[in-house]
């Protein structure tokens, strides 16, 4: 009874002015968002240059955030002044420091599940285990974290969107939505809520619901991009590219105007990644070194070198993989997941199968991640690819299959029109017509809409005009 009758604390600082403008930013950041709250936690450091937990705040936030470059600089503050606090800040600062600039996961966990079992009614160390579980591929483990979260403190939206993404990641679609429900009984409404309800809307096809919510966003600052950008993927989906590059654009104008240049970034180097995946490496190539140029930080340097590395400039891709290795040795999943990947791609793209598929063996563990650096299963979409050149349909069709059977994983992204014609593909490779046609057809009735100038369209229609 004495160990766990924890009494509250108060945040260390030495101005109650600062003390005042945390508290509210993190009631406002649990109601409405990131984005709400940043100002009243840079007002708190503002105050209180030497507050440790007002830099931690916006290290998350700006994590949350996909703003990498300024997560990393406010962690870093939070970790040297750790002298400074008590023992219960010092685990989310410690464990902060290790999920955001080292990226060491394991670290982040040990802190994390120590800070649970000395102060188990605090909600922040269930909320970022139930986060790096999740990241990790062990998407129940983190489910299991994320809703024991939202037990301990039903008031703060992002436990809601992890379960919700867990939720539909583990093809449980209407409990995905009720989670997403429930935050909005509860008005926990931000651009992360309507997001993951957009998701879920398009697992089930309800296209009123997705316009619903980007109707939402339209003209919020800093949350307006993530929607737009969002319908991007979706347009490119069902193949209407000219409109998902609109789109694109307009996420990264609004991301801009914001002040949020790594997340305009963000969006340019997904719209790379994407062009170079449906046969245009010259505009892949173009947007990659584009959203280079605007911002580079860590998750664009992951999309931006796998654009480049299938778009062919293998050189260009070396190099920024060679950078990351270098800057983040611990980072868990940029060494277990992320590397292996790009060097995979550089491998793939100089023929050299056998290679690919001995570093896509490293990142098997990690392969159910949703959220490395944008790579929704492309270690099986490129395992697939790589069988293919080697002309092995059986395993290739198996890795496209385990794409197709976790839709919610992919949700709109282009693995999951790609996984149905390279299921195609494979079957032709295996000498299976009967099924290759049937698979050619349900590639092109997704594509039935779709721009008559894309590269890989143009293929399959050839494709399959051969087998018939």
């Amino acid at each position: 009874m004495q160990k766990y009758d924890v009494p509250l604390e108060q945040a260390t600082t030495s101005s109650l002015e600062a003390l005042k403008a945390y508290s509210q930013g993190i009631w406002i950041i649990a109601q409405k968002g990131d984005v709400a709250g940043l100002p009243s936690l840079h007002r708190a450091l503002e105050l209180d240059p030497n507050f440790a937990l007002a830099a931690v705040g916006l290290a998350s936030s700006y994590r949350n955030l996909g703003r990498t470059t300024r997560a990393v600089e406010y962690a870093k503050l939070a970790y040297d002044l750790r002298e400074r606090v008590s023992e219960r800040e010092r685990y989310r600062i410690v464990g902060g420091f290790h999920l955001i600039v080292t990226g060491d996961l394991e670290k982040a966990n040990q802190d994390y599940e120590l800070w649970r079992q000395n102060y188990p009614r605090d909600v922040v160390p269930l909320s970022r285990l139930g986060a790096n579980y999740s990241d990790l591929g062990q998407i129940e483990k983190g489910a299991e974290y994320s809703a024991e979260a939202i037990r301990v403190e039903p008031n703060h939206f992002v436990n809601y969107g992890n379960l919700a993404a867990d939720m539909l990641a583990l093809g449980r679609t209407e409990e995905a939505g009720h989670t997403i429900e429930q935050a909005l009984i509860r008005k926990l409404d931000n651009a992360y809520i309507r997001q993951n309800l957009y998701y879920v809307a398009f697992v089930q096809g309800d296209q009123q619901t997705m316009r619903q919510q980007l109707a939402w966003a339209t003209g919020r600052a800093g949350e307006e991009d993530l929607l737009l950008s969002a319908q991007s993927d979706t347009e490119a989906f069902f193949g209407r590219l000219a409109k998902a590059r609109e789109y694109s654009r307009r996420a990264t104008e609004s991301a801009r105007h914001a002040d949020a240049a790594e997340t305009a970034a963000l969006w340019q180097a997904t719209a790379a990644v994407r062009e170079a995946e449906f046969g245009n490496p010259d505009v892949a190539r173009r947007d990659a070194i584009a959203a280079l140029n605007l911002a580079p930080g860590r998750i664009v340097n992951i999309r931006v070198a796998f654009a480049l590395a299938r778009a062919g400039d293998v050189a260009r891709a070396q190099k920024i993989a060679d950078a990351l290795d270098q800057d983040f040795p611990l980072d868990t999943l940029i060494q277990g997941y992320v590397l292996p990947l790009l060097r995979a791609a550089i491998a793939f793209s100089k023929r050299d199968a056998n290679k690919a598929l001995d570093f896509l063996q490293t990142a098997v563990p990690y392969e159910l991640s949703y959220d490395v650096g944008g790579a929704f299963m492309l270690p099986a979409y490129m395992r697939g690819e790589t069988y293919l050149q080697l002309r092995k349909g059986d395993e290739a069709g198996a890795e496209f299959k385990k794409i197709l059977d976790h839709p919610g994983i992919t949700v709109n992204q282009p693995t999951g029109p790609l996984a149905r014609l390279g299921l195609a593909r494979a079957y032709v490779v295996s000498g299976d017509i009967a099924k290759a046609k049937v698979a050619y057809q349900d590639f092109l009735t997704l594509w039935k809409e779709a721009d008559s100038d894309i590269p890989i369209y143009k293929q399959a229609k050839a494709e399959y005009a051969k087998l018939k």
